[in-house]
Formats: structure tokens, sequence, C-alpha cells
């Protein structure tokens, strides 16, 4: 019965002749592990495409809804976490294998004649894979999305001559808004992964008319059958690589930054890791000389690798032949660069604002806004006129939040009695610390765990200290940032500083605090700060 069946499928589709052709393909005798690298390359990018597929289905191209759109995914929807993680990881991953890839092809010298074209539609696949890289950055719309994105724009506004038609392209406007982020999204989702496509089937293709290069120097012997010696080679690493992927999803799940703030120029851009080389470079060709790093050098690196076939014409695959030693020096200077450019921009990154880590100012918020007797607890709790904080989300802009928190009768009359003059509900301080509880809310972040030994401290901290330090991204910038204080002090030396600051130094806008708080107090503190390290 099954027999008769597929008979009548094939005499209706030709299957057997397709599996044929797909799988009876002799592979040269030495062909070993190093070359699934392509087929991994495969198996990344059909896991990009299904999960984006995914996300595209709750995702809301939209300034306004987009970056909520993303949190409800991750925070509501079954498994949403996950697959959003796998579609994040996944763009590393897929960077990864294809510049090993690529530089497989390269060592092996299977970019020489006839296969000229397989290597051209590979390094073409390659920049189309990193402009999917750049283009997911805008579609979260938190910080770091539209301050990476505003670089970038300002990138190819500063190329000669169309420069500025390809910015106003971009940006689709005079400035980042709905325009842009369409723009973005219709290339991430439908130009992108059409090119894509076309230039993959095309490179198997090639890939299939020329043959696998094989090893350098085969070993004597009869061609490999694909099937099912190759196929069970390419079935194992690529399972151990999307078991890599889905073990990095599941224990470093995407993060969110705030949502975007056009407001916030302080904000410092940081390129995911693999732009970070080119970030790091344009450190060193400032003002006029910026075109260097953004223009020459990336057209010099590119062009090299699309003439690399009809430059190196020697006959030898071997990387220190004397036909080819210049290339693989070339290339070796190349990696050696990357390499160095992206560590040192990786030690000069800044302390990286988690806005799922709670800090002193956002623990303070937490304590006046769910502590007991707090003020807020009239109206936002279960069954109450209000929902609860921890529901709320702040979806309101923090202009509005600030006010109503200030006093909130003047947005919503009756919710408390207030005479004309009379104090806030709560103070400057006070304020700011539950704007910062706020913000780590809005970000998905669980509540903190407060100890009742270390409350009265961190409220401390969290309501008078960030007046004029910063910790964990809240507070001012009067004084020095206390996020890492405790690689620089240790806890005696804090003591002496919160004691009296003057003493210390001679001179300081510091108030001392031993008049103000208890020995035990001004220990406790230091005790916390000298432990952030």
């Amino acid at each position: 019965m099954m027999t008769a069946l597929l008979n009548w499928l094939d005499s209706r589709t030709g299957y057997r002749t397709l599996l044929s052709h797909a799988l009876d393909e002799p592979l040269p005798p030495g062909t070993g592990w190093a070359f699934t690298t392509g087929s991994v390359v495969a198996l990344l990018i059909g896991c990009q495409l299904l999960t984006g597929v995914g996300l595209t289905m709750y995702y809301v191209p939209s300034p306004s809804l987009a970056y909520d759109s993303l949190r409800y995914l991750t925070s509501e929807v079954p498994l949403g976490a996950l697959m959003r993680g796998l579609h994040f990881w996944g763009a590393s991953f897929v960077v990864v294998a294809a510049v090993v890839h690529l530089l497989r092809v390269f060592l092996f010298g299977a970019y020489k004649a006839p296969r000229e074209m397989t290597w051209i539609t590979g390094v073409v696949m390659l920049l189309v894979i990193l402009g999917f890289s750049l283009s997911g950055y805008l579609l979260p719309w938190d910080q770091k999305a539209y301050w990476a994105t505003t670089v970038t724009i300002s990138v190819a506004e500063s190329s000669p001559v169309i420069g500025p038609y390809l910015a106003n392209v971009l940006r689709g406007g005079a400035e980042l808004g709905a325009l842009t982020l369409g723009r973005w999204f219709t290339a991430h989702v439908f130009l992108l992964p059409g090119a894509l496509i076309v230039f993959l089937v095309a490179h198997i293709l090639l890939m299939r008319r020329h043959g696998i290069s094989g090893p350098i120097t085969p070993p004597p012997g009869a061609p490999i059958p694909f099937f099912p010696y190759h196929v069970i080679k390419d079935t194992v690493m690529m399972a151990a690589v999307f078991a890599a992927l889905f073990t990095a999803a599941m224990l470093f799940p995407a993060h969110l930054d705030e949502i975007a703030n056009p407001a916030d120029a302080n904000y410092v851009p940081r390129p995911e890791w693999y732009f970070l080389s080119l970030f790091q470079l344009l450190k060193y060709f400032p003002g006029p000389l910026e075109v260097v790093a953004t223009q020459v050098v990336p057209g010099v690196v590119v062009g090299g690798m699309f003439l690399l076939p009809f430059l190196d014409r020697g006959a030898s695959r071997h990387p220190w032949a004397p036909s080819r030693r210049v290339f693989t020096l070339a290339m070796c200077a190349l990696l050696a660069g990357i390499v160095t450019l992206t560590a040192l921009g990786l030690k000069d990154a800044p302390v990286r604002f988690d806005p799922h880590a709670w800090g002193p100012q956002s623990i303070a918020g937490y304590l006046t806004a769910e502590g007991d007797g707090n003020p807020c607890a009239r109206c936002h709790v279960d069954g109450g006129p209000a929902s609860p904080l921890r529901a709320t989300r702040m979806g309101r802009d923090e202009g509005w939040t600030t006010f109503h928190l200030t006093d909130p009768t003047a947005i919503a009359p009756g919710v408390r009695p207030v005479e004309a003059g009379g104090p806030p509900m709560l103070d400057e301080d006070q304020t700011r610390a539950v704007m910062a509880y706020l913000r780590r809310l809005r970000a998905g972040a669980t509540a903190p765990v407060v100890t009742p030994a270390t409350a009265a401290v961190v409220k401390t901290l969290g309501t008078r200290c960030v007046a004029c330090h910063t910790f964990d991204g809240d507070g001012g910038d009067t004084g020095p940032d206390l996020t890492r204080v405790g690689a620089r002090r240790d806890a005696a030396a804090i003591r002496r500083i919160v004691n009296d600051p003057i003493d210390e130094y001679g001179d300081s806008m510091m108030p001392a605090y031993g008049a103000r708080l208890s020995a035990a107090e001004i220990a406790a503190i230091a005790e916390l700060l000298a432990a952030r390290k």
C-alpha cells in the first residue's frame, strides 16, 4: 500500500529524482567536519527567518507601541521570551558562523576558478546578514536602538555626494520617527530577507554546479557519498550549534533598555560586538577624518574581498604557497586588527545601565511606594480606585507621572484633599526615587529583595546621596559616580568621607553627615558602598 502511494507520488512530482539529485552527490575524499560550516549558516538563517516571523505577529512598527509590544511579547506571551531570545542571540550566532565559513573557504583556497561567483555570492550574503543586524537595531525603540540608529544615519550622512540623500532615505524626514521605524522595519522584514533568499539559492546552486573543493591535498581513495556520511556530520554539527543557541536564549534573555528618549543627549550609544571594531576605529579619525573610518577602510576591505578571486590567480590552494602568502598575511592582519579594535572597544565600555538592576534610588522608590505607611497605598492597591503600581507599568510619560506624584489632585481631583499652598504628597527626593522604581517596572524587572537590616540604609542612599551621585544609571552628576565605588575605596575610607568630607579633602561641597547620621548608620552605608565593586 505504501509502496503504491509513493510510486503514485513520484509519478506526479518526481520526488525520487529530486532527492537523488540532492543527496547522491560525490564529495572529494577527506571532506570532513570543516565542511559543515555552510550547513550551520543555513540552519541559523532558517532559525532567524522563523523566529522573525513569530516576532512580527506581535510587533507593532510604531514609535508609540513598538517598545510596549516587545515588552508584552517578552512578559505575557507563552514562550515569547524564548522566541525573542533565539532571535536576539541568533543574530550573533549567524554572524560568527558566516565569518567562520568565509574563513574556511579562504583557508582552503575555495574561491579560486571556477568558483569565483560562489565566493562573491557568499560575500554578498555576509553583507546582507550584517544589514539584518544593523536594521534590527531600531525596531525595539529603546534607548540603545534610538541612539545607535542616530549614529548610523550620521555615518551615512558623511558619505561624499550622496550622504545627505542617503540619510534622508534612512531617516524618512528631518528626525527619527514613525517613517524611520517604518522604513527600517520594511527593510528588515521584506527587502533583506528577499535578498538573502535569492543569494542563498544562487550560492547553493553554484556550489552544486562546481562541487565542494575538498581538502587542500585530498587523500587517495574513492569519493565520499554525501548521503549518509556527510549528512550525519552536518546533522551533528547543526544540532550542537542549535543546542548552544537554545542554551544562550534560556540563560541570558534578550534585554530591553529604557524606552527611547530623544531628549536624553547624555546617553552613550554602543553597537553590538560585531560592529564594535568600526565604532572603536571612529575614535582615531575624528572630525574631517571620520570618513576614513566610515567609508575608506570598510570600502577597501569589502572591495578587496570581492576582488580576491581575481587577484589571487595562482594554481596552489595552500595558504602559505608563495603565490598566496601575501593574501594570507593580509587576512591575518585584518583579523588581528578587528580583534584588537573589538577588545579595545570592550575595554573602553562605560558602566552600562541595566534597567533590570536595582540601585539605591530605585530600591528607595520601591520602599517609598510599596512599603508600610506609603502614601500611594491609599489608592494603588488591589480593588482600589487605581491599579497597583506593579500593574501600571508607567503607561504615561515621565513628565505626567512626576507631576502626578507631586500633586495627584491637580490631575485627578478628589484623590486627596489639598489646600492651596499645601505640601506635596511626595518631596523631590521621594519623587525621583519612585520614578526610578517605576522605570524598573516598565523595563520588566521583578521586585527587589530588601532585608530589614539594609532597608533604612538603602533608603538614605536612594533619597539623599542620589541628589549628587549616580548609582546604576540613576541620580545626579554633581559628585562622582558611585556605581563601583568599592573598587576605589574601602569601607574605612568611605566612612571617613561620609562623616566629614572637608576633613578628608579640605574642600568639598558634600555636607558632613557625621552630625546628621549615627555612627552605626554611617558604618552601614560605608559597608554597603564598599561592596559595590
